[in-house]
């Protein structure tokens, strides 16, 4: 019960956090504000407001590119299901030694078999892979996303208000 409740409020401050941050779409997309950097101080300097400032669209992005990661690599998928809901049966079903004939099993026995069949799995799965692609592909609409849009007016105030 202690547990749902911590669960609970993490949820709470994650959402009063992260998506409480989230702008508007309509600022996040506005191909008005698009123009090449002129030099890379000025892209640098745009990067570093914008992450800031758009931080929790860019947690959504990356979000939604974790899920499609997962979603196109079924294996992976499998195999972290299989993983996650070996170590979930084991712990509801098998907490105490069953005896099969001459032969004891014990919890210990179970999560050797889970490491010895899940692990190869996993392996072949790739998620080192995937892990790399997500950052990539993360890291590149962020920064190019970052780089290209203008900050706003308020931008200009930033360095004021911190200083008051």
């Amino acid at each position: 019960m202690e547990a749902l409740l911590r669960v609970t409020d993490t949820i709470k401050s994650f959402r009063e956090t992260r998506l409480s941050a989230i702008r508007s779409p309509a600022e996040f997309f506005d191909y008005q504000r698009i123009s090449r950097p002129a030099d890379l101080n000025t892209a640098t300097q745009r990067i570093s407001y914008n992450t800031r400032y758009f931080s929790g669209n860019y947690g959504l992005i990356i979000a939604v590119l974790a899920v499609y990661a997962l979603i196109s690599n079924p294996l992976l998928l499998i195999a972290l299901g299989f993983l996650v809901g070996g170590f979930a049966a084991i712990n509801r079903f098998a907490p105490d030694p069953v005896q099969f004939g001459d032969t004891v099993v014990t919890q210990k026995h179970l999560y050797t078999g889970l490491f010895v069949i899940g692990l190869p799995l996993l392996w072949i799965a790739s998620p080192v892979m995937t892990f790399f692609w997500l950052v990539g592909a993360s890291g590149v609409v962020i920064l190019g996303h970052a780089s290209f849009i203008e900050p706003g007016v308020e931008s200009e105030y930033a360095a004021v208000e911190n200083t008051v």
